[in-house]
């Protein structure tokens, strides 16, 4: 994770390291990132040792997380306006920005939502006072949005909902989705994202009940990632809520494979239809099946926010359907050898997977990204092999796409193996392409 980060930043003359990263992976770990604005703050703390840094950190930050460039003399509100980015969050934002507000507003509104972090939360609502001044039969005007979506900081207060039992929340959220006909956000009455209604994500609504998405300050006291309630991210890296998403289109790539067998019913009826002659009456019994090589990279510490998801992901996939799964690993890239222990001290050499059936599908899980040199010729041969045998192959990142261009290692992987993103979105690509190739191979 951030594995380009110390090149984009030391480009912009900060000093940031591979100490830097670790720093920061602590600092997630111990649940002190949940917003960027949070990021920004404890990133800032590693890096900028004195003031004059602070204009290079913030166009390094911009760059980097946001992909905001802000040239030279250039001032933060005009990038802003032209950055993609500032452009898609309008487009998502749509119904809750006011029709009079200027663009440098909309781009102070942005830079808001930004920069907030989770300690800013500057007051508590009573969650009952909310709740009976609401009711659930309120009509979703479809047209028109939500009336509270102009709220200009959505995480900045809270709701305390503690007084509601559950039973209560869970009834009226039942009434609520009845009616509710849109996405809605930054209001206290539907289920959306933001603001302080208690169903939803990303907002503030303690002991609410959190559907789908990430949390806003881990308050809820139910979660429910049922897609039903509320749309998955297809895009998003895979996680917890959108697993079952990953698993539906792995789902997608189980063969048929089809066998004669005696029907033994159907042997006896039509012998005594012909009185007595009892002829074998042969039918086609098919079954799902499905082999799989999984290849995961646990060798850096860029690699483990994903490894548990992706786990789970194949683990799951192997208690809904029979099939072969095999689950080797690797540090970085492979070269002649992988292992079948976490630990990495079970080496399997390459010709062993390679005698294997060429039917198996394979995933490659890991960010590609290395030293060079790390990539030798004999890696790339194996590569090559691997991608011969097999025919089905896929490498799956979890890296932001917008960060493989700039890694020269994952270049060259991708040109030996088809690379697709680490999510539902990218897995179901990578099933469509094996599928054809299956067709192709017969």
């Amino acid at each position: 994770m951030f594995t380009t980060l110390p090149e984009r930043f030391n480009a912009y003359h900060l000093k940031a390291d591979v100490r830097t990263l670790l720093l920061l992976q602590k600092a997630i770990d111990r649940g002190l990132v949940k917003t960027i604005g949070d990021l920004y703050s404890v990133l800032r703390t590693f890096i900028v040792k004195s003031p004059e840094l602070m204009g290079p950190y913030t166009r390094a930050f911009y760059d980097y997380f946001l992909s905001i460039e802000i040239k030279n003399g250039e001032q933060l509100h005009d990038a802003v306006l032209r950055s993609q980015t500032f452009q898609q969050w309008k487009e998502q934002n749509a119904g809750r920005l006011e029709e009079d507000m200027t663009r440098k507003e909309m781009a102070n509104l942005f830079l808001d939502e930004v920069h907030i972090t989770h300690y800013d939360i500057q007051k508590v609502i009573d969650g009952r006072e909310l709740w009976d001044k609401d009711s659930g039969d309120v009509e979703d005007k479809e047209q028109e949005g939500n009336e509270e979506n102009s709220e200009a900081r959505p995480l900045d207060r809270m709701a305390d909902y503690s007084d509601l039992s559950l039973e209560e929340l869970m009834q009226r959220m039942e009434e609520v989705l009845q009616q509710q006909r849109s996405n809605h956000s930054g209001g206290s009455h539907w289920v959306g994202t933001g603001g302080i209604s208690p169903y939803g994500h990303g907002g503030a609504a303690k002991d609410g009940i959190r559907v789908g998405g990430s949390g806003g300050g881990k308050m809820a006291r139910k979660v429910m990632g049922d897609a039903n309630f509320f749309p998955v991210d297809l895009e998003a890296i895979l996680n917890d809520n959108n697993i079952d998403a990953a698993l539906a289109s792995l789902k997608g790539i189980v063969e048929e494979s089809a066998q004669e067998i005696l029907d033994v019913k159907a042997t006896i009826d039509k012998g005594l239809e012909r009185g007595g002659l009892f002829l074998p009456e042969i039918k086609n019994q098919t079954d799902e099946k499905l082999q799989v090589l999984l290849f995961i990279d646990n060798g850096g510490y860029s690699m483990h926010p994903y490894i548990k998801a992706v786990q789970t992901l194949f683990r799951k996939m192997k208690t809904r359907f029979a099939h072969d799964l095999e689950t080797y690993y690797f540090h970085n890239t492979i070269y002649g050898q992988v292992y079948s222990d976490p630990q990495r001290r079970k080496a399997v050499p390459i010709e062993r997977i390679l005698s294997k059936s060429p039917n198996y599908h394979v995933f490659f899980i890991g960010d590609a990204a290395m030293a060079p040199y790390e990539l030798s010729n004999q890696s790339m041969y194996t590569y090559t092999e691997m991608t011969k045998h097999f025919s089905k192959c896929s490498w799956l990142n979890p890296e932001p796409l917008k960060f493989w261009e700039h890694t020269l290692t994952i270049q060259i992987i991708k040109e030996i193996i088809p690379m697709d993103s680490l999510t539902p979105a990218g897995i179901e690509k990578a099933v469509i392409r094996m599928n054809k190739n299956k067709k192709n191979n017969g």
